[in-house]
C-alpha cells in the first residue's frame, strides 16, 4: 500500500513519518524510548486493510528532531503536533512496551484526541511498571557467559550514557529473550538507537505513582494485549494496569512474547477490531 511521508512541526524542528490506508485513524507509538521506528510498520501492516494509519519516528533520531526535552510532557505535546499535522482531531492510538505505556499517559492527558487506546505488552502503570521484574527475566533468559555484558550495558543505557553502537550492541544480546521460544526467534530489525532519549526512563520512574493514580479516571476506550511469555510480567504490567481503568479489557497470547504479533500473527488487528467493534471481513 501506497505511503505519504509527513514531516509535522514540533518544538524545535519536525516530527517525520508515513501514512496509509483508508478509514478511521490509527497512530502508532513505538517502543524505546530513544528507538528508531520503522519496527512498528509490521503493526501498521496488520491494521491497514481497516484504518487509516500513521506511523513516526519520536524525537531523538533522524529524520524527526534529534534534540530533547526527552520528558513524558514532551513526548505528549509531540502526539498532539503529529495530530494536528495529519489534520484528525481524534484518533486511536496504538502503542508497543514504551509507546505502550505512553498511550497510558495519552488515555490520561488527551482524552479529547483520543477515540480509544489499545498498549500492546506495555511497560505497566501499576508499582515500578514492572521494570524490576522485566530485567530479572531478560537476564534470566540469558546464558550466563552473556549475561553480565548485557547487564552492564543495559545499566549504562537508563543512565543515558554509552554510544550509539553500546546501545545496538544491548538490543543484540537481549534480542531472543524477548520471545516465548528464545531458540526460535526472526531476525533482529534494523533498530537504531538515541542515547539522549533513553534517559527518559528517569522520569518515567518518577512520574509512576500519578499516572497509577489516574487510571481510575480514564474514560476513552482502552484494551491490552499481552504475550502469556513475553519477559515483562502480563500480570505486573499490562493485564494489572487494565484492571485500574474502568470498563478496560486486556488479552494475552498464548506462546507469544513481547513482540506477540512476530509469533501471533493477526493478534493486534483482532485486538483493535474488539476496542472498535468493527468486524473485519474475510
Amino acid at each position: 500500500m501506497d505511503r505519504t511521508t509527513f514531516s509535522a512541526p514540533a518544538d524545535g524542528g519536525v516530527l517525520s513519518g508515513w501514512v496509509a490506508g483508508e478509514g478511521q485513524p490509527v497512530l502508532i507509538l513505538h517502543g524505546g524510548p530513544g528507538m528508531s521506528f520503522s519496527y512498528a510498520d509490521e503493526i501498521a501492516d496488520e491494521l491497514l486493510g481497516a484504518f487509516r494509519v500513521a506511523n513516526f519516528q519520536q524525537r531523538g533520531l533522524a529524520p524527526s528532531v534529534v534534540d530533547g526535552p526527552f520528558t513524558i510532557e514532551q513526548a505528549l505535546a509531540d502526539i498532539v503536533a503529529v495530530l494536528d499535522h495529519l489534520g484528525w482531531d481524534r484518533a486511536y492510538v496504538v502503542g508497543h512496551s514504551w509507546g505502550g505505556h505512553l498511550a497510558f499517559h495519552a488515555a490520561v492527558a488527551l482524552p479529547d484526541r483520543l477515540l480509544g487506546v489499545l498498549s500492546v505488552d506495555p511497560l505497566g502503570a501499576v508499582g515500578d511498571g514492572a521494570m524490576a521484574a522485566f530485567d530479572a527475566e531478560m537476564f534470566a533468559r540469558k546464558p550466563e557467559a552473556e549475561r553480565q555484558r548485557a547487564k552492564d550495558l543495559d545499566e549504562q543505557s537508563m543512565r543515558g550514557e554509552g554510544t550509539e553502537a553500546d546501545a545496538l550492541e544491548q538490543m543484540r544480546l537481549v534480542w531472543p529473550a524477548y520471545f516465548a521460544d528464545p531458540a526460535n526467534v526472526p531476525p533482529m530489525p534494523p533498530f537504531r538507537f538515541s542515547v539522549p532519549a533513553s534517559a527518559l526512563f528517569g522520569e518515567i520512574a518518577t512520574e509512576l505513582p500519578a499516572l497509577e493514580k489516574a487510571l481510575p479516571d480514564v474514560r476513552v476506550p482502552l484494551g491490552v494485549l499481552v504475550g502469556a511469555r513475553s519477559p515483562m510480567p502480563p500480570q505486573e504490567a499490562g493485564l494489572v494496569s487494565a484492571e485500574r481503568v474502568p470498563g478496560a479489557w486486556g488479552i494475552s497470547v498464548p506462546d507469544a512474547g513481547h513482540f506477540p504479533w512476530f509469533e501471533a500473527p493477526g493478534c493486534v488487528a483482532a485486538a483493535m477490531d474488539r476496542l472498535t467493534g468493527a468486524t473485519r471481513s474475510a
